[in-house]
């Protein structure tokens, strides 16, 4: 972190002390038991993020810093802080509530119900409002009242709004202006560094030619966000975006398995994909990237004297509203996907993300991306996921799936070769990398074990329990 947590730091859900999460997408600071619950929402409502074991872009952190210093949460609570709330028995969780039903029941309204937020005079024309509020947002943006253009964010100003009369988007203002922190906090609601404006030009180059060059490091950074992760998911590095390098692409150190002929029909029907449906599949492959590395980071934080129940697991993607139900269901199925599996996935994301940028894409159907999953899923002898599977909602039960996210990456590592076609990593890098995850391995299961230990006394003391009420 930039600067060390004060004491007085609170959890912006329950008031409990030492927050040791933040949501980067609400600008608050969260505790373990109420970011359980956040993680549970999904990324679509909440982006969790460690502040202390997860890899911060300083500009990010000093943003959410910069909200949750400046009150970003009377946004999502403005109606609690009105005194007839009290009178009428409304009020937040608070640190000695249980996580279910009361903070879970709370954090639910709060932030996916958003039933605290100050409310707008209704309209007849929901367009009309959203269109002022992304015009205010335009005009905001230029100024480093961060709060501010959080406040329209979450009424409904879109980050992506083309002015019809200025010709340009939020992220163009911003950029021109030198508001790095406004620029980090419009990327987190979608803003795409990439889009130009009337003149052609992007908010990079409005950056550059400000003299903002951090800021343009930091936006072509933005630009490769969803393909930096995923590589650095895999090799623990990522590209040298300063000097023309993009994409990292590690290599299977089996390659015999990309010779088969199901690896050969998994690529030609991720090739085949429009760029929308390309686009939808990474997302979701960037999601349960995101999901498995915050487990782990979650597994190795928790204070293991206590039990990590059920409730505290979030087993898959969880469902995400906005997106149709055969989506939702490809997403948790990737929960499915063991390590080599999932890396094979990850691999060919990576490779066709650059022959896109490099080339003109396939047309395809809707239906290959639920092809290239079970194609991917099928390639190495995995139970075979037929059409009778049931609805996204009991897709990946627990059962199936038999996760330990940080072993898994040990896992991934020993099968990835250390030569990247973009950029190889040196022996010595690729051994840190190895036995780090190793390490952390190794931390977890000792930490898992402990736990079953307890569960196993838990059990015993509850049956004792029962036999001195039966007597």
């Amino acid at each position: 972190m930039s600067k060390r947590l004060r004491s007085s730091e609170v959890c912006a859900d329950c008031s409990g002390p030492d927050p040791s999460w933040a949501s980067v997408n609400r600008g608050t600071f969260i505790c373990d038991e109420c970011c359980s619950v956040h993680r549970s929402l999904g990324r679509h409502v909440s982006q969790v993020r460690h502040l202390k074991h997860a890899p911060w872009p300083p500009t990010l952190l000093q943003m959410v810093e910069t909200l949750y210093n400046n009150g970003a949460n009377s946004i999502w609570e403005h109606s609690l802080l009105d005194p007839a709330s009290v009178m009428s028995g409304r009020r937040k969780a608070n640190p000695q509530d249980k996580v279910h039903p009361n903070k879970a029941e709370f954090i639910r309204a709060k932030y996916q119900m958003l039933a605290f937020v100050h409310r707008l005079p209704c309209r007849d024309d929901d367009s009309v409002t959203a269109k002022d509020l992304s015009k205010q947002l335009h005009s905001s943006v230029r100024t480093g009242n961060l709060e501010t253009c959080l406040r329209l964010l979450s009424l409904g100003a879109q980050a992506n709004f083309f002015h019809p009369e200025k010709g340009n988007t939020p992220l163009h203002v911003a950029s021109k202006a030198g508001q790095i922190l406004q620029a980090e906090l419009l990327a987190v609601y979608g803003a795409d560094p990439g889009t130009q404006d009337s003149s052609g030009k992007t908010p990079v180059d409005y950056a550059r030619q400000g003299g903002h060059h951090e800021l343009a490091e930091r936006l072509v950074e933005i630009q490769y966000e969803l393909t930096d992760r995923l590589a650095f998911y895999l090799c623990g590095r990522k590209p040298d975006h300063k000097n023309g390098q993009h994409f990292i692409i590690p290599q299977m150190a089996d390659s015999s398995l990309d010779l088969s002929e199901l690896a050969k029909a998994a690529k030609k029907k991720l090739q085949s994909l429009s760029n929308h449906l390309f686009e939808e599949l990474a997302m979701d492959v960037y999601d349960e990237v995101d999901r498995r590395e915050t487990d782990a980071v979650w597994l190795a934080t928790q204070n293991h004297s206590t039990l990590v129940t059920e409730t505290t697991v979030v087993p898959f993607l969880p469902v995400n509203p906005e997106y149709s139900s055969t989506r939702n269901q490809g997403r948790q199925k990737l929960a499915r996907f063991n390590a080599h599996e999932f890396a094979t996935l990850v691999i060919d994301i990576l490779s066709d993300a650059k022959r896109r940028q490099q080339g003109s894409p396939l047309s395809g159907s809707k239906d290959n991306v639920e092809l290239i999953l079970k194609t991917i899923s099928n390639q190495h002898s995995v139970e075979s996921q037929d059409n009778d599977q049931p609805d996204y909602d009991s897709v990946a039960s627990d059962e199936d799936t038999d996760l330990e996210p940080t072993a898994s990456k040990a896992n991934r590592q020993k099968s990835l070769d250390s030569d990247l076609s973009d950029g190889p990593v040196t022996v010595q890098e690729f051994m840190e990398v190895k036995n780090a995850l190793v390490a952390s391995e190794a931390k977890i299961q000792q930490l898992m074990k402990v736990n079953n230990n307890l569960s196993d006394e838990l059990r015993i003391m509850q049956k004792k329990l029962l036999g001195k009420d039966a007597n």
